[in-house]
Order: C-alpha cells, then sequence, then structure tokens
C-alpha cells in the first residue's frame, strides 16, 4: 500500500479509543504502538491535549522516541524552544519540534508562538504542539491527526468537519478525574496486598472502565471483603497521597513504588464509591487470576459529541 493510499485509508478515521496505562512503561509501550499504527511520515502537525498530570509529556516521548521536550514533568529546559530560531537556510535544523503553547504563551505572544509553528511546517518541518487546544483558534486550522489523554487515550485524524481540539478536550477533562482516583486506589490496594498480606511480584497490573486489574499466577487466597474493607478504611482516613522520591507516592506515612507519581488525587478521600468485585475472574488462555477494583459511577463522557461538526 503506497502512502497515498495509506492516507486515503485513514481519513475514514474519526476517532479511536484506548485505556490510558497508569504507569511510565506502560505507557511508552502503548505510546510505541499508536506510532505504528496511526502516525504517517507526512503528518507535520500533530496535537496532543490533556490536563497537567495526565501523562502528555510521557505519552510525547513514547510516540517520538529522543525527542527533546522544551519542558515536562521532569523539569523544564532553560534554553528557548529551538522552532524559534529556525530558518530555512539552516542546514542543520532539526526537523521535529516540541512546543508547550501553554507555556510558551506565559512568556510570548501568541502571534509569535502561531508564527514560529506555521514558519516550521511551512518548510517541511514536523511540529507537536501540546496543549494545542490552546493555539487552534489563532493558528486557523487544525491538526492532522490528535491524540488527547484523560481516562482513555484518543487518537483523532480530523478532516474539515471535525473533531475540533475544544470537542476532545472537554471528553478528557471530564474522564481524568477516574483515571487518578482508579490510581490511587490500585496503589493502595497493591500496598495492602504487600503489607498485610505479603504478595509480591509477579504480578500483573490492567485496565478496566473507571477501574483498575490486579492479576497473579495463582489464585490468592484472600477474603475480598476483609480486603475490601482495608482499602476503604484508608480512603475513609482521608489520608494525602503525595510524590515521595523518584518513582515513589507517599500514602500518609507509608510509601510505596509509583512510575506515575502525577497520576492521584490528592487525598485519598477524593476516591468515590471503591468496590472489588467480589471473584476472581479467571482467564483460561494464560491462566491469569484477575482482581478487578473500580471507582465512581457510570456518567456519560461526551463521545457522542467528539465529531460535531456543527452541520
Amino acid at each position: 500500500m503506497n502512502l497515498s493510499s495509506m492516507q486515503s485509508h485513514r481519513d475514514t478515521l474519526i476517532y479511536a479509543a484506548y485505556y490510558a496505562p497508569r504507569g511510565g512503561p506502560r505507557l511508552y509501550m502503548l505510546a510505541g504502538e499508536l506510532s505504528q499504527r496511526y502516525l504517517l511520515p507526512s503528518d507535520l502537525l500533530v496535537g496532543v491535549i490533556g490536563a497537567e498530570g495526565s501523562g502528555k509529556s510521557t505519552l510525547i516521548k513514547g510516540l517520538f522516541p529522543g525527542l527533546e521536550l522544551t519542558n515536562d514533568d521532569d523539569g523544564v529546559n532553560v534554553k528557548s524552544a529551538p522552532i524559534y530560531a529556525f530558518t530555512a537556510d539552516d542546514f542543520f535544523s532539526g526537523h521535529t519540534f516540541h512546543i508547550d503553547a501553554r507555556y510558551e504563551l506565559a512568556f510570548r505572544q501568541k502571534f509569535e508562538v502561531v508564527d514560529s509553528i506555521k514558519n516550521a511546517i511551512a518548510h517541511g518541518r514536523r511540529v507537536i504542539v501540546e496543549h494545542f487546544d490552546i493555539i487552534y483558534h489563532a493558528l486557523g486550522y487544525n491538526a492532522q491527526i490528535i491524540f488527547g489523554i484523560g481516562e482513555e487515550i484518543i487518537v483523532s485524524r480530523p478532516s474539515v468537519f471535525g473533531p475540533r481540539p475544544d470537542s476532545i478536550k472537554a471528553v478528557v477533562d471530564k474522564t481524568i478525574k477516574y483515571r487518578r482516583m482508579a490510581h490511587s486506589a490500585e496503589d493502595i490496594t497493591w500496598m495492602i496486598l504487600a503489607k498485610d498480606y505479603h504478595f509480591t511480584p509477579p504480578i500483573y497490573h490492567s485496565d478496566v472502565k473507571h477501574g483498575f486489574v490486579i492479576s497473579f499466577e495463582e489464585k490468592p487466597a484472600i477474603d475480598l471483603d476483609e480486603l475490601e474493607s482495608k482499602v476503604k478504611a484508608v480512603i475513609a482516613a482521608d489520608v494525602p497521597i503525595g510524590p515521595g522520591g523518584e518513582h515513589r507516592i507517599g500514602v500518609g506515612d507509608d510509601f510505596i513504588e509509583c512510575t506515575g507519581p502525577r497520576t492521584h488525587v490528592k487525598s485519598s478521600g477524593q476516591i468515590e464509591n471503591f468496590r472489588l468485585i467480589k471473584e476472581y475472574k479467571h482467564n483460561f488462555i494464560t491462566n491469569e487470576f484477575m482482581l478487578v477494583g473500580v471507582v465512581g459511577r457510570k456518567e456519560t463522557a461526551g463521545y457522542e459529541d467528539i465529531n460535531e461538526a456543527g452541520l
């Protein structure tokens, strides 16, 4: 299949949705798959949308390995974004630029940011715009592909009929709270499993809607009502949750390993309606026994409006 026929086929993509994994390694793996599946060499304008701490920087690093970000969760690049120094006659210029629209607008006029993006694209450079929804209207045209991250990762290849960045933002902003609640509930459950029941790896983590999955190679001899009560006791205590060092979070006075320390609620009391499914789900193919935890309540996320074209 040649490039033009690939583009024609991908123009039929309204959006695809994937669970947004919690923790860096799993998000890197998914981002690599999304890169292979959806990105084209001809994609010069890539939009990324999501709330603070949703994993945008990790997603971008997985989509574009080796790309130097102007600022991310690990700190701020003190140098000016390279895109502003780009000129068409610079033979040694980079071919892919990252720019965080929200960060840049704190220091520059909007027209400066827009002009730098347009200049790079006009000369065949690729630009990844974080917080693309902020700059979209001033830019005057949509990205060729948009990645939104909330509870799910949404991948969309917009046409003139949409989806607009603000439609994607509305969905990811509404669902990110469930990802944070589920992540905190998952880590509290894992903390209790390790401390009270002496479980150690290999244990595998996965996702369900508004929840998490912890898989075991053998069926645990744990009373699920008892485990649920212990988790709910930590939630009821409303203890603070926050980064506790490199790849760690603090849950009250306890510290546990976590590769996504920013994707949490601020305190355990913000976890809503936690419950465990009161049976281990058995995967007969992999012979895994899965413990499933769920948070929140059923809620419409607004996906039906994501491709609203104003017709």
